[in-house]
């Protein structure tokens, strides 16, 4: 009996300087700062809502929250 692989679930939370505080265009992709990757949700927001509110004064900074595992298997 075959058992069948869960999915794995992947975040990366990253941010930089945007162009526009309404997009997620950044200024320099190169120094853009990639705070790590999470393997469960809650982890991730955690890690965005740190970034995030160091930089809150700051309305050209954004973190972003990117769902890795549906980049990586986008039929999932």
């Amino acid at each position: 009996m075959e058992e069948k692989e869960s999915k794995q679930t992947l975040y990366l939370v990253m941010g930089g300087r945007v162009t526009d505080p309404r997009s997620v265009t950044f200024n320099d992709p190169e120094s853009i700062h990639v705070a790590g990757v999470y393997s469960t949700y809650e982890d991730a927001e955690s890690a965005w809502r740190g970034n995030a509110q160091r930089t809150v004064d700051d309305a050209e900074m954004k973190y972003v929250i990117v769902h890795l595992h549906k980049l990586l298997d986008p039929e999932a």
